[in-house]
């Protein structure tokens, strides 16, 4: 039987603090850190363009088998079991990846990495949402991805600087030193995650009984298993954000993964100017979440996504073309402003279709269009880069791209009733 749990603020402020740092080792961590650790392992392994974009592709080809399991995974044994395991898998991973010596092995490590960072990730998404009720979900989704953010401030710190003390092989020392990082966070998850509210005695954050009892024992009767996503009365309105999501993943992965080497490579910045232009990206993007998260709360998912869409487009057109430096950092902070919008929001937007039960379902199910999104993405740019020479095609693929969303969510329509 659930116990009463009570504290000075909602259980499910604690779920989203620990879930935001489940997301800083999930994602900016297992992920985003790449960015700064690509060109120090690119110029030791060595590692052409085309086999830095497969490393990254290798990444979401695990991440996107996770997006198969975690569901299943998370019935069967907790989400918090399947957040855990995900983050030991990364951990130990990300400890290898410091030894590989080949592409091989840095490909094959890392798509482990992949497979711990969907499954941590993804299952801690869907159960902020099940913590939170549709009039908070935003909000608290925007807050859980600020942990993107902080994790891209932390590498673009500690890279260059374990590096000029290290040498050119201090990317070692780096995954080594994240790897502990993401270990630590596991044990922190072990303690303090839940599975559901009713677990402690609680509703949801935003019930009508502000979420501090439970409903009396057989008040009503259990939930019958909610249908799956794509299959269900939302199914129009769940395909449409699967596609939204994916053109995200393709889009925002290619300037996450490529910025820093074609600003080192490319535009001659040394890699610690490098690396304060990806710290400041990540602490631009510290309130994207939240921000466009509680503007979607208040303005509706399409509008805030359309905005968000607008920005990154605009992002990727300035890096694009060989504009002056002042273009330069204006893509770098429209980038910035907006990095984490689109997962909040879309988190928000599935919980709203299909109910805080079948949010985890329905959560992996628009992922995992967006690990086929992020897959192809870095795949491609490379590919383009090592044809052309250069990153600013891959750019110009980036906003063609977003130019898509953006029509894509213009048809986009909120719930009936």
């Amino acid at each position: 039987m659930p116990r009463a749990f009570r504290l000075p603020f909602h259980y499910a402020w604690m779920i989203a603090g620990v879930g935001m740092l489940c997301v800083f080792s999930a994602l900016g961590l297992g992920r985003f850190a790449l960015g700064m650790l690509l060109p120090s392992m690119a110029g030791t392994l060595p590692l052409s363009y085309a086999q830095i974009g497969l490393v990254s592709t290798g990444n979401f080809v695990g991440y996107l088998a996770a997006v198969l399991l975690c569901g299943p995974a998370a019935s069967r044994f907790g989400a918090r079991a399947v957040v855990v395991a995900g983050l030991l898998l990364m951990a130990g991973s990300m400890a290898l990846v410091a030894h590989a010596t080949s592409f091989g092995a840095a490909l094959a490590l890392y798509a482990v990495t992949g497979l711990g960072s969907g499954a941590a990730n993804v299952t801690t998404m869907g159960l902020v949402a099940q913590w939170f009720t549709s009039a908070r979900r935003g909000r608290a989704a925007g807050f859980v991805v600020i942990g993107s953010g902080l994790a891209i401030m932390l590498s673009g710190w500690l890279v260059p600087r374990v590096n000029a003390a290290v040498g050119p092989e201090g990317w070692r020392t780096s995954w080594s030193i994240l790897a502990a990082v993401v270990l630590g966070v596991g044990a922190l998850a072990t303690l303090l995650l839940r599975n559901r509210p009713r677990d402690l005695g609680l509703a949801p954050l935003g019930a009508a009984d502000s979420g501090h009892a439970t409903p009396p024992p057989g008040s009503r009767p259990p939930a019958a298993p909610p249908p799956h996503p794509a299959a269900g009365p939302h199914r129009g309105a769940i395909r449409l954000l699967a596609l939204i999501y994916a053109l995200f993943g393709a889009t925002y992965v290619i300037y996450a993964t490529f910025i820093v080497t074609a600003l080192v490579r490319e535009r001659g910045f040394s890699e610690a100017a490098a690396g304060r232009v990806w710290s400041t990206i990540g602490l631009l993007s510290l309130l994207s979440g939240p921000v466009f998260g509680s503007l979607s709360d208040r303005l509706g998912r399409r509008a805030g996504l359309a905005l968000a869409f607008s920005i990154q487009l605009i992002a990727y057109l300035l890096v694009a073309v060989p504009l002056p430096a002042a273009a330069l950092y204006a893509s770098i902070a429209c980038f910035g402003v907006v990095a984490w919008s689109v997962p909040s929001i879309v988190l928000a937007a599935v919980g709203d279709h299909v109910g805080a039960d079948g949010a985890l379902s329905g959560f992996a199910f628009v992922t995992f269009a967006f690990g086929l999104g992020q897959i192809a993405g870095p795949g491609l740019a490379g590919a383009l880069a090592e044809r052309s020479g250069s990153f600013s095609s891959s750019f110009a693929m980036a906003a063609a791209l977003a130019g898509v969303a953006l029509i894509a969510t213009s048809r986009l329509r909120p719930p009936a009733g």
